[in-house]
């Protein structure tokens, strides 16, 4: 039996509107997997320490101030600084398109907008956490796949 995912759901930023990280982590929770809510006005450092302690496979990160094309960046940038780049960000809020497949261009997982369904929320979790698995296992070598 697969452990379940561990997901890392954290409101960066000054933005101050939770109900929507709320709603996106009791769905994670009800789909099986477990979640780790960061709360409200965390930095990209906090974030990332957070994801590194609790041994998360995704971050969601919920931005609705418009500060996605800092904050994102940032947080994947400590990722990588701590060899933790197999970790899959996901992102959600108030981001123009353009601005989303840069992120993406950049290596977030996928963008959810307003009018996200959960369901496609969740399966896009899973999806992120199938992939974190495959990085790990392949930055792992051979010896892994015995």
């Amino acid at each position: 039996m697969n452990p379940p995912i561990r997901v890392l759901v954290a409101k960066p930023g000054l933005d101050g509107h939770d109900r929507g990280a709320k709603i996106i982590a009791r769905a994670l929770r009800d789909a099986g997997m477990e979640v780790i809510y960061t709360g409200l006005r965390q930095t990209p450092e906090m974030i990332v320490n957070a994801a590194l302690q609790e041994d998360v496979q995704v971050i969601g990160l919920s931005i609705l101030s418009g500060a996605h094309n800092a904050i994102v960046p940032r947080v994947l940038e400590l990722l990588r600084e701590k060899d933790m780049a197999g970790v899959q960000v996901i992102v959600g809020g108030i981001i123009p398109d353009d601005d989303a497949r840069e992120l993406e261009r950049h290596g977030v997982a996928a963008v959810f907008q307003p009018g996200a369904s959960l369901e496609a929320i969740v399966g896009s979790v899973r999806q992120a956490a199938t992939n974190a698995a495959a990085q790990e296992r392949a930055a792992a070598g051979p010896a892994a796949a015995v």
